[in-house]
């Protein structure tokens, strides 16, 4: 089976950055596979018709990118991570900035200020807005297909797990079995959950460790696409995919 194996990854650190899956079928080391982390100085779409729109009344922000639009809707369960997005946008802030993390079936992530002037294969990842926001992790949210969380430092220097003020990464996902699912002690499933995951997809092992403020409502082939783009070594894009614009479409 595809994707992220939790038998060996929940007994390895988990951090906002350094992650996963694999390309083109060829597996990374486990270490590789189990992170996500914000790093320090080193450092298939589905069909609409199958999904219910719960989303019609959040507030909503529309990601143009070098490679296609992206339409994700903000949770008011994450009231401070929702109102940090919109100040950031409404600065534009992320104009500019660099997808500087894509691991196939497993996550893309961007938001790193440093992106926006960085040379050809410089590593990335350890940029922000000079701050970070207090964890909002709801148990209501999961790593779902498509759910939009925040990058944060790993347990062993951030043990409040608080999130990084700015970089935040999309879910791309891969599909798990349930027995793989269950084994993750941060977070109790139900069926539903379960189910979607075997279906649709995600990333499980992150579940209860990250706050998760949003989630994809339109533009899912685009993060495919992102997602599937040649990389480094470091896990960036050969060829820069640029965030254009991000803008609020409703409040």
């Amino acid at each position: 089976m595809k994707g992220l194996k939790l038998t060996t990854i929940l007994f390895l650190t988990i951090s906002l950055f350094a992650c996963s899956p694999t390309k083109n079928g060829e597996k990374k080391s486990q270490q590789e596979e189990s992170t996500v982390n914000v790093q320090t100085e080193q450092t298939t779409t589905e069909s609409k018709d199958n999904q219910k729109d719960t989303t019609t009344d959040m507030t909503k922000v529309l990601i143009k990118t070098s490679l296609g639009d992206i339409t994700i809707a903000l949770y008011d369960e994450t009231p401070q991570h929702k109102e940090n997005f919109i100040k950031l946008v409404n600065d534009n802030f992320y104009d500019g900035v660099l997808f500087h993390r894509i691991i196939q079936g497993f996550m893309v992530q961007t938001g790193d200020p440093d992106s926006k002037t960085a040379q050809p294969g410089q590593q990335l990842g350890a940029g922000g807005p000079g701050y970070t926001i207090p964890a909002e992790i709801h148990p209501k949210y999961y790593h779902k297909r498509g759910a939009v969380a925040a990058a944060r430092q790993g347990d062993q220097v951030n043990p409040e797990r608080r999130s990084s003020g700015s970089q935040f990464y999309i879910v791309d996902g891969a599909k798990f079995s349930g027995q793989e699912i269950s084994r993750n002690p941060y977070y109790k499933y139900t069926e539903t959950q379960k189910m979607e995951y075997e279906t649709i997809g995600g990333a499980p092992h992150l579940d209860g460790q990250y706050t998760i403020f949003g989630e994809v409502v339109d533009g899912m082939n685009v993060v495919d696409l992102i997602a599937a783009q040649p990389k480094d070594r470091g896990d960036r894009p050969v060829t820069d995919i640029k965030i254009i614009s991000a803008t609020i479409v409703n409040e």
